[in-house]
């Protein structure tokens, strides 16, 4: 390697990667109330993230050990093209979906991954299509252990849109999730609970399910304290919830340690816990 080669080299691995993630955040609501979309700035911040992997189709190597064909979460008919809150389960069973969104992300989808894991809990990850790129072997170990997938954009903009970039941010997405993990997805959540500029109308003309909740642990408050979080989860937790929680788009350490007694009480509370599509599948 000459030394003009190897500076150039030095350059590009030194490169982080910027990109723009602003945490969904809104109030909690009541589980028979709808969503009122509340006004958000579109204005964005940029978070450094670890450079991406490269996954390349010609060499067999660097394909995900983790990849599995065939993998789809797909929905049950009366969902398709519908926004869904909560679902209200068979028998009134208390079960109950914990939702992460805007990962993966370095470190902290780790944390909470062994936390899931040795709780013997399976979740509902909705990913930012950048953080994958900069993330994949985090991806397919979420995938390894049996989480369910959904997409979260590429951007995790705000902003109105036309179509031809709504369709971007949301097959952009899809197309690295399946090729990084062999996942195929029809969940959607659109970032900050945004429903009106033009990603829903997209997602729903596909057929996807647009995939609320009806209950936050409100974890993007930059002041609350952990066990805030916790109070605001078992304050509204009924069967067939869908909890809105974050593993990526900041410093989600209090969140890291809120999930362990969110898991224990409900547990404690009759609760058993299962991923968005299962719970779909539960609906009466």
């Amino acid at each position: 390697m000459t030394h003009n080669q190897y500076q150039r080299q030095k350059i590009i691995s030194g490169v982080a990667i910027a990109f723009s993630v602003t945490a969904c955040s809104i109030n909690p609501i009541g589980i028979n109330s709808p969503l009122k979309t509340q006004q958000i700035s579109s204005k964005l911040h940029a978070v450094a993230v670890p450079q991406p992997k490269i996954i390349s189709q010609d060499n067999p190597q660097s394909q995900p050990s983790t990849k599995v064909e065939n993998l789809s979460f797909r929905l049950p008919e009366k969902f398709q093209g519908q926004t869904v809150y909560h679902v209200q389960p068979n028998n009134n069973e208390k079960v109950i979906a914990l939702s992460i969104d805007d990962g993966p992300w370095p470190k902290t989808t780790l944390q909470m991954l062994d936390i899931l894991k040795q709780n013997d809990v399976k979740a509902t990850f909705f990913w930012v299509g950048q953080a994958l790129q900069a993330n994949p072997e985090i991806a397919k170990q979420v995938v390894a252990e049996g989480h369910a997938i959904g997409n979260h954009t590429w951007h995790h903009w705000y902003r109105r849109m036309d179509e031809a970039t709504a369709k971007n941010e949301i097959e952009r997405t899809n197309e690295l999730i399946y090729k990084t993990t062999g996942v195929k997805t029809t969940l959607f959540r659109p970032p900050g609970g945004v429903l009106n500029n033009g990603l829903a109308a997209y997602a729903k003309s596909q057929k996807d399910a647009v995939i609320m909740w009806s209950q936050t642990s409100a974890d993007t408050d930059p002041h609350a304290k952990y066990q805030v979080f916790i109070k605001n989860v078992l304050r509204d937790a009924k069967p067939g919830s869908i909890v809105l929680m974050h593993d990526g788009g900041g410093d989600r350490q209090r969140t890291v340690q809120a999930l362990p007694e969110i898991i224990s009480r409900l547990k404690q509370q009759g609760y058993r816990f299962v991923t968005v599509p299962e719970l779909l599948e539960m609906q009466k």
